[in-house]
């Protein structure tokens, strides 16, 4: 498995964003995105997406965590160049490190 961490922003309005909503905008974000996810098993498979920890609604923040699976390796400038154009503003990336265990 493929994991790649990065961190990311959420300013503006975004931070009216609720962590479910979230994580669906991520999710869409990257599938748009042409990304190789790593899909769970199961009657519902969904992207094995994975945020550090919810922040309050209505709160923003400069450094946020999250990491998702991928099928097979992407560099993390590629990661992050091919995932910025999706996000809207207020959500940006900072920083993408590759595990590839």
């Amino acid at each position: 498995m493929y994991k790649i961490n990065f961190g990311f922003t959420k300013t503006g309005m975004m931070k009216y964003i609720s962590h479910l909503d979230l994580m669906r905008l991520f999710t869409r974000a990257m599938r748009r995105a042409d990304l190789p996810l790593k899909m769970s098993e199961g009657f519902s498979p969904h992207p094995k997406l994975s945020l550090k920890r919810a922040l309050k609604l209505g709160l923003e923040s400069e450094h946020e965590e999250a990491a998702i699976a991928l099928r097979f390796p992407v560099s993390p400038e590629e990661f992050k160049n091919k995932l910025q154009p999706q996000l809207p503003e207020g959500i940006s990336i900072k920083d993408a490190q590759g595990n590839f265990n």
